[in-house]
């Protein structure tokens, strides 16, 4: 017999891998959308560098992307109503070539 348990009907099994479950930093996520799919970029911007690298990437259906939003805001709602309101500090505009060369065409 095995040990995983096993799941019911409408259960889905999720395994998290030890890396994965440690997770990736990110300060900034840019978002990009076409007709058929919305992308965020997760980067990591640091202090007096002038290149921020993107994290991790993830690509959404626009279904999904707004079932993103309705469990981020739910989420956000519950986080307030247990710890206050999270306060968005007016930060200086992140240029968005990041300190790199500009494109030429």
């Amino acid at each position: 017999m095995s040990d995983k348990p096993i799941p019911q009907p409408g259960e889905i099994n999720i395994e998290l891998d030890e890396q994965t479950g440690q997770g990736i930093y990110s300060n900034l996520a840019i978002i990009s959308h076409s007709n058929s799919e919305f992308v965020i970029d997760f980067v990591r911007l640091m202090p007096a560098m002038p290149k921020a690298k993107v994290q991790s990437r993830i690509i959404l259906t626009p279904e999904h992307a707004k079932r993103l939003l309705m469990a981020l805001k739910d989420n956000i709602q519950k986080f307030e109503s247990q710890f206050g309101v999270i306060r968005i500090v007016d930060a200086p505009p992140i240029p968005m070539n990041f300190g790199g060369p500009k494109g030429e065409a």
